[in-house]
């Protein structure tokens, strides 16, 4: 391993899940919050998620999609009408039961009993369903195409900011259809969006296909995922579609009379994504300095240091740093204006540097005096080493600067798929399963584990023994290409193809 001194300590090879926490920290994303469990998005961070949630909003718009807001507060009676809805969630639910506070000898305490409990959700198909119940009463009202950008509570026992917290931010689609087939096209349209998300814009590669029965959405007939491997080759659920049947459709009694003048249920949908994607694309692309944001999503694309050494030259410095800045700034890339910051604080040049460094800003230009005179600029790209800087003519910069961005977003998805393709392979028995994902070398754990495509007989009993001796779950069973059959890698029974296996966050 390198001495080189690192921003970050520990380093990833020496603790992951530390160097995440530490790598979110130096970022200024996010904090914990006086709430356990709960956490504090800081400006960079929410500039961040603002830029994921216009891209995602705008693919959403442009497929017929509206959107809408729902209550936060669901009645009990709602989550009952779905028993393995709420059976999938119970644990997790936060629920109010008392409207006020009053003084006594021991302080506040709650008072004002309801005489119903309210959930603070955790998803929001009961409440919508019922919403949708009232909206819905012909086939002319349908599709109905809903989207919702909110927060939902779950209650989790073991918390790291922005892969699992008590309270998230997210969206949260629900639809509803005339027919089956209908809202099936919808859920894989959906999957499909999310991948363009995650994969042109997060630069992160990602895996499709379907869940296994044990990992599907509480109440639906089928969930269709993306998966994403993490740089210690852990696998990220980083957004879900879910085809519901009529399930819920009967629960809320979601009903309308069809073009034949009978009465139906309709078939519904629903999906999401949240702010775990900002965890995400952390561990993909983050190094031992801090974070690295791709450039389609990045906050600000451009960060300008002027390097002062003599007050008589700070002015024409200055003046120079704007200059560059505005040429900028005319610039659009991807649909918005190339985002540009001029670091005037009064601090070290090399402490603002590694500031930006760690909050992983795609471009860093130092200018001092000699790169003025030059009329030049001293370019620092994050996807690239330190000793890899150099200078550049400011035309020539500004001139290729949308080229530079594309070269920069390209490199970090090219080097994310690399690091998958070489961490994912076949596997044919249980001996070599078992020690792909039982690191023997201590010292060196990260030559373990990945993806491993590997054959299942499709039996719940043979799922939950890999779960329960490896802490590895089925991630993805394919949905395309021709079916390889083979045998179960658990029981030795004839399977109808390979799946996805993968420890997971």
């Amino acid at each position: 391993m390198s001495s080189e001194k690192t921003a970050i300590q520990p380093t990833r090879n020496q603790d992951f899940p530390e160097w995440y926490q530490q790598a979110v920290r130096a970022a200024d994303l996010a904090e914990n919050s006086p709430v356990r469990g709960c956490m504090v998005i800081k400006p960079w961070g929410y500039a961040l998620w603002e830029n994921i949630q216009k891209t995602l909003d705008k693919m959403l718009k442009e497929t017929g999609h509206q959107n809408a807001y729902f209550p936060l507060f669901i009645p009990l009676r709602f989550m009952q009408k779905e028993a393995e809805h709420v059976e999938g969630f119970a644990k997790e639910c936060a629920v109010v039961t008392h409207h006020r506070l009053e003084d006594s000898k021991d302080g506040l305490v709650p008072a004002g009993k309801l005489e119903e409990p309210l959930i603070i959700r955790p998803t929001s198909e009961t409440i919508i369903g019922e919403t949708f119940s009232k909206w819905i009463q012909s086939y002319r009202d349908l599709p109905l195409l809903i989207n919702q950008w909110a927060n939902v509570v779950r209650w989790e026992m073991r918390t790291r900011l922005f892969i699992r917290t008590t309270e998230f931010l997210w969206q949260e689609g629900h639809t509803a259809h005339a027919t089956r087939e209908e809202a099936w096209e919808e859920t894989v349209s959906i999957l499909n969006i999310y991948k363009r998300l995650s994969e042109e814009f997060m630069a992160v590669p990602v895996l499709t296909g379907e869940k296994s029965a044990a990992e599907r959405f509480p109440g639906g007939e089928s969930t269709l995922t993306i998966e994403a491997m993490m740089q210690d080759r852990k696998a990220l659920q980083a957004g879900t579609s879910h085809f519901l049947g009529q399930n819920f459709a009967k629960a809320a009694s979601i009903a309308f009379q069809n073009k034949s003048g009978q009465m139906d249920h309709v078939w519904t949908t629903s999906w999401g994504v949240t702010t775990r994607l900002i965890g995400g694309m952390v561990m993909v692309h983050g190094d031992d300095n801090g974070m690295v944001i791709p450039p389609k999503l990045a906050p600000s694309h451009v960060a300008i240091l002027p390097i002062i050494k003599n007050q008589k030259d700070e002015g024409d410095i200055l003046s120079y740093c704007d200059e560059i800045a505005g040429q900028i700034q005319k610039i659009n890339y991807t649909g918005r204006s190339v985002e540009v910051v001029v670091d005037k604080r009064d601090m070290n040049a090399g402490e603002k540097s590694w500031g930006w460094i760690k909050k992983g800003i795609p471009i860093t230009l130092e200018i001092g005096p000699r790169d003025m005179k030059n009329k030049a600029v001293f370019v620092s790209r994050r996807d690239k080493t330190r000793k890899e800087r150099y200078s550049q003519d400011k035309t020539e910069f500004v001139s290729g600067l949308v080229n530079l961005l594309d070269e920069i977003q390209n490199n970090l998805y090219q080097k994310a798929l690399d690091f998958q393709q070489a961490n994912t392979h076949h596997l044919d028995d249980w001996k070599s399963f078992e020690e792909f994902f039982t690191p023997k070398n201590k010292e060196k754990p990260e030559i373990h584990g990945g993806f491993a495509h590997a054959h299942w007989c499709g039996s719940a009993q043979c799922e939950e023994k890999i779960n329960a001796s490896l802490s590895v779950s089925i991630r993805v069973v394919p949905s395309h290409g021709e079916p390889e059959k083979g045998t179960c890698i658990v029981c030795g029974s004839p399977s109808q193809g390979r799946v996805i296996f993968g420890k997971a966050y």
